[in-house]
């Protein structure tokens, strides 16, 4: 069975910065599970999983427009560091939940420098285009719960 829209893929990753760098991967945990058609992950990588069925492995390169999008200036803020409370202090690459108007989002500690710190809450591989390495595990035909939720 090929991966088509209202159809469940079970499908390991591993996603490539620009250098070859490993952004991310699901190897050596559960894989990814989605309903394809539903806009549960990047555009991109749907689009190149279109066709493809169990057992089939694949790299693609990923345009940012078709990945995680242009970087947001506005997700970088330097913020005073008394705002974390009185728990460890901060260190680079830790990785915090920042509230805000729309909901909580995750940031990155970018930088400590003195009584401030600097977090960015953009995507790490937005405003790049990135590689992904693909093993297509299994693909299904959907239930009506996942087809009415979007969600496996």
């Amino acid at each position: 069975m090929e991966i088509a829209d209202r159809r469940v893929a079970t499908i390991h990753f591993t996603l490539l910065d620009q250098q070859g760098g490993q952004v991310t991967t699901t190897h050596g945990h559960d894989p990814l599970v989605y309903v394809h058609g539903t806009g549960g992950i990047v555009r991109g990588l749907e689009a190149a999983l279109a066709g493809k069925k169990a057992g089939d492995q694949f790299e693609v390169e990923i345009a940012p427009e078709q990945g995680f999008g242009k970087r947001h200036d506005g997700l970088v803020q330097t913020l005073p560091r008394s705002m974390l409370g009185a728990g460890d202090a901060p260190r680079v690459g830790a990785r915090l939940k920042a509230q805000t108007a729309r909901g909580p989002l995750d940031v990155v500690v970018t930088a400590v420098d003195g009584d401030t710190i600097t977090v960015d809450g953009n995507h790490p591989l937005a405003g790049s285009p990135f590689r992904a390495r693909v093993e297509v595990i299994d693909v299904r035909l959907a239930t009506p719960d996942e087809i009415q939720f979007g969600i496996a």
